[in-house]
Formats: C-alpha cells, sequence, structure tokens
C-alpha cells in the first residue's frame, strides 16, 4: 500500500438513519456506536446536523449550589431594579426637557439652551 491510501467509507442513508435511531432510543451512548460500527465521532455530529437532530448533539448540565443560585436571584433581583431606576432616571430627564422647552417659550426664550444658560443649567 502507499503511504497516502486511505479507506473512504461512504454510508447508505438508511445506516444513518439506523445509528441515529439508536442514539435516540438511547440504546447505546455515541462512543459506544461509534466504537461498535467503527464510526468516527465527527461523522456522527455531521448526521445529526445533516438531519437536523440537534436534540442529539452533546449538552452542556450545568450544575450548581442552593449558595450560587439564591446568589444568582438576587443579582437578577438587582439588575431588574437598576433597570426600573435607569427607566426611571431617563423618565425624568425627558420631562424636564420638556417643561424647560415650555418654559422656554412661554418666557420668550429663543431655544432651551439659551434658557438653561441663564439659569445656570448644565446641558
Amino acid at each position: 500500500m502507499y503511504k497516502n491510501d486511505k479507506v473512504i467509507r461512504r454510508y447508505s442513508e438508511p445506516f444513518k438513519l439506523k445509528i441515529l435511531d439508536e442514539l435516540s432510543k438511547g440504546k447505546h451512548t455515541k462512543s459506544e456506536l461509534c466504537k461498535l460500527y467503527s464510526i468516527a465521532p465527527t461523522t456522527v455530529n455531521e448526521w445529526i446536523k445533516k438531519y437536523n437532530r440537534k436534540d442529539l448533539m452533546n449538552t452542556r448540565v450545568k450544575v450548581e449550589t442552593k449558595d450560587e443560585i439564591s446568589r444568582i436571584k438576587a443579582l437578577q433581583k438587582e439588575i431588574e431594579q437598576l433597570k426600573k431606576l435607569l427607566l426611571k432616571k431617563d423618565l425624568d430627564a425627558m420631562v424636564l426637557d420638556s417643561y424647560l422647552e415650555v418654559a422656554a417659550e412661554d418666557l420668550g426664550y429663543k431655544s432651551v439652551a439659551e434658557l438653561k444658560k441663564k439659569l445656570s443649567i448644565k446641558p
């Protein structure tokens, strides 16, 4: 044999579907199927993508302690409170700008900037 000779394997559609079916039924793990049928794990991953079976892809399981979960909940609550405060601040700024527009118009100023300058309000 030559140095660069490789065995190229072609798998039939029914065979691919059989492997995915066995994997979905939980008869074997992906690594067991790969060893059993001499298939590379990347090949099985390609079949999973090809047939849009993302439910068969490896999933990441996140294990958290009760302390971590309570800390995450507390941080999420704090984030919500900060969002509300920021929204309130933005609304207050909009109301102030509206008041200044009305005041500038009523007092005869050409612009809000002119009124702010007269009242020494920073922009």
